[in-house]
């Protein structure tokens, strides 16, 4: 596999799943652990995950692959990022179900749930008659204390990170950068310590000196991250202060002036890579070389609306940072 641009479909080997775990062990054992946002994909079946693992009676079960491709997936991957916890509070018997699929080393990280990230709630029909009022449990540490951090606690050795996802913030929201900084300054305060926290924003204007020292007072790590809107990691990788805890991590979703729900409809089966993304490609492992040089573990998450398909984005990526030797910085 050529670890400068990707393949733009999955190599036809059976042994590049195997291939593929050794570089992102080798990275792992680096401190640098690459997984990808969410795991259930049939697009990927024939690439990362055997076909005929999943058989049933001749046929292929959807229902056994939605319920056992974790475990291959973590016979490759070292780690990987949770999304369904941003749509609802995760139980403690969800978060073990989990744990009891992959092997001791393996970790989650996980979005916290919206019900917390939210000012107001967007116009979505899941959100009922709540949509377009605000939250009144917006940064309230006390329900996330007890609804998304104690079912975790149970297997806290196999947490990662514990992200908390910020959506663009208009006007209405907050007038000023600050205000925001105020409020989480007070929430991140009240919340338990031993958890690596992270926090990722999409407002340009709110990362500030004083955003970075807040996350930094708090241990904190600021959450380097690649949306439609946001700015680009290039931009965030400028800013004086960014690194901000002992850990840091980013989540690679999707590229400038896209839209998400198309994006979805316009990549799916996500089995190859449709659109390279050269630049973020550059910036991630310039951010990555960045954080080897400051003795950082580096937990990095990868979407397929990135460029179609994040296990190949994955294995280009791991060949092209294995290539530079840990010592050189940039």
């Amino acid at each position: 596999m050529h670890d400068g641009l990707p393949n733009l479909l999955p190599p036809a080997d059976d042994h590049w799943p195997a291939q593929l775990g050794r570089k992102l062990s080798a990275l792992a054992a680096q401190g640098i652990y690459f997984g990808t946002s969410s795991w259930k994909y049939p697009g990927w079946i024939g690439g990362l995950y055997s076909e005929e693992r999943y058989r049933y009676r001749g046929k292929l079960s959807d229902t056994r692959f939605q319920q056992h491709c974790l475990e291959e997936y973590a016979t490759v991957f070292p780690t990987v990022g949770v999304d369904a916890t941003y749509y609802t509070f995760p139980t403690e018997k969800f978060i073990r179900g989990l744990v009891a699929q992959v092997p001791a080393r393996f970790s989650f990280s996980l979005k916290v749930t919206d019900q917390l990230t939210v000012k107001r709630f967007p116009p979505l029909p899941r959100h009922g008659e709540l949509a377009g009022h605000p939250n009144p449990n917006f940064l309230n540490a006390e329900l996330c204390r007890r609804e998304f951090l104690a079912p975790l606690e149970p297997v806290r050795e196999s947490i990662g990170l514990v992200m908390f996802e910020f959506s663009r913030f208009h006007a209405l929201d907050f007038a000023r950068g600050r205000d925001f900084v105020a409020a989480l300054d007070r929430f991140l305060g009240d919340l338990p310590g031993g958890w690596r926290y992270g926090v990722e924003i999409r407002n340009r204007s709110f990362l500030h000196p004083e955003f970075f020292a807040l996350l930094e007072a708090h241990g904190v790590a600021y959450l380097f991250n690649q949306w439609s809107d946001g700015p680009s990691l290039e931009h965030q990788l400028g800013q004086a202060g960014c690194w901000t805890a002992p850990f840091a991590g980013a989540r690679l979703l999707t590229r400038p002036g896209t839209v998400y729900e198309e994006r979805e409809e316009q990549m799916k089966p996500f089995d190859r890579v449709s659109e390279p993304f050269p630049e973020a490609r550059a910036a991630i492992c310039r951010m990555i070389r960045e954080a080897r040089v400051r003795g950082l573990p580096f937990y990095a998450y990868i979407g397929n609306k990135l460029e179609g398909c994040a296990t190949l984005t994955a294995g280009s990526l791991a060949g092209e940072l294995l290539a530079t030797p840990p010592s050189v910085a940039r």
